[in-house]
């Protein structure tokens, strides 16, 4: 017997997916629970808080120097980065007036923090669009290039707490400046392997152009910030609107991009990198002997009343530090701003529409760090 099904109508169902928080394409401990409709994405919440550790409020219970190991396990793939924002505060409440040579190599350290960050992205994010094992090989090889650089600067390899409020922990070695330029070469030709391998490849462009399209105007007010809202083509660099250190003094432009898609965002970074390469020319001509600490600096900090919020251009955008002290040696409120949970906020209009294998890739072009979304 034939059964006729034509005049049958069929119930469709929408299926939801989890991603994470154990997928590998998921860039720490994030879950996304998908709404489905066959490949397409209608609906996307992320789920965060697996890594909250209380940082904040551990910080509020050690001393002002002790504070600065976990700014460091925040943001540990740039911790010198989250390492200034918070010592800058603390300075700022403590009107300390930072000495000019220790100004410079902050700034050298910020920028290959900035170089090694951006070549750790560059390499996953290769892995998560499909171009396999040689982008890793290619980013973790420059940024080992780095971390030996810091490991000799500070004794350690990624938690280094050498930033301290007044300067620097201690003299750089004496082989500083050739040191730099010779990890600096490799980044430059870490730029042009990169270049070659992605940029024009047809396969990478036609998985990242046009998508997870993000507007300058959305970006602003979901409150974006780093390479992600510059690829729409907002020029926000805090390096340029609100210069600390001796950012004032060199010569850089902001790089920006129009399409404000994953392929975007991935050119900016890239480009980023060169162009840190160029600053940090410019900071080694400028450094000159001098101290790195001010002259009369007590053992144990204590400061005076006072709340002030300070914030820098870290490799993921805005990180800002919020501290209160009501006196002692301690802060009584200390807060993070996480570049990384704000651009998050984006994440859902960026993949409503698209394809699941192309929500992957829109997560992993916002270049997240779980434990600075989680804290």
């Amino acid at each position: 017997m034939v059964v006729d099904t034509s005049a049958t109508e069929f119930e469709t169902q929408d299926l939801l997916l989890n991603v994470g928080p154990q997928h590998p394409s998921t860039h720490g401990v994030f879950r996304m629970v998908l709404e489905i409709d066959g490949e397409l994405v209608k609906d996307l919440v992320p789920y965060i808080g697996y890594l909250h550790r209380g940082a904040e409020k551990l910080c509020e219970n050690n001393d002002f120097r002790q504070g600065i190991g976990y700014m460091d396990r925040t943001e540990y793939l740039a911790a010198h980065n989250a390492e200034l924002s918070y010592v800058m505060a603390v300075e700022a409440l403590a009107e300390i007036e930072v000495p000019e040579r220790a100004q410079w190599i902050r700034m050298i350290l910020c920028e290959l923090n900035r170089i090694s960050s951006h070549f750790m992205f560059l390499g996953a994010f290769g892995v998560d669009v499909g171009v396999f094992g040689t982008p890793f090989i290619y980013g973790w090889r420059e940024r080992e290039r780095i971390i030996d650089l810091f490991e000799e600067i500070s004794g350690d390899r990624m938690m280094f707490a050498y930033f301290r409020a007044g300067g620097l922990a201690w003299e750089v070695p004496l082989n500083f400046p050739e040191r730099v330029r010779e990890v600096l070469e490799s980044a430059r030709q870490g730029v042009k392997d990169f270049d070659g391998l992605l940029t024009q490849n047809e396969i990478f462009i036609a998985r990242t152009k046009n998508v997870g399209v993000i507007t300058a105007d959305d970006a602003i007010e979901m409150g974006m910030s780093g390479p992600t809202i510059r690829a729409s083509g907002v020029p926000l660099d805090l390096r340029k609107t609100e210069p600390y250190l001796q950012y004032d003094q060199i010569s850089f432009e902001t790089i920006t991009a129009d399409g404000g898609d994953v392929f975007d965002r991935y050119l900016v970074r890239l480009q980023e990198i060169s162009q840190s390469i160029d600053l940090i020319e410019q900071c080694l001509e400028r450094l000159e002997d001098g101290p790195i600490m001010p002259e009369k600096m007590p053992r144990m900090l204590r400061l005076p009343e006072g709340e002030v919020y300070i914030r820098t251009e870290a490799p993921r955008g805005e990180y800002g530090i919020y501290m209160v002290s009501k006196g002692g040696n301690k802060p009584h409120r200390l807060k993070v701003r996480s570049a990384c949970l704000s651009n998050l906020q984006a994440l859902k209009q960026m993949c409503v529409g698209q394809y699941v294998a192309d929500a992957i890739i829109v997560l992993g072009s916002i270049d997240i760090v779980l434990s600075e979304v989680d804290r």
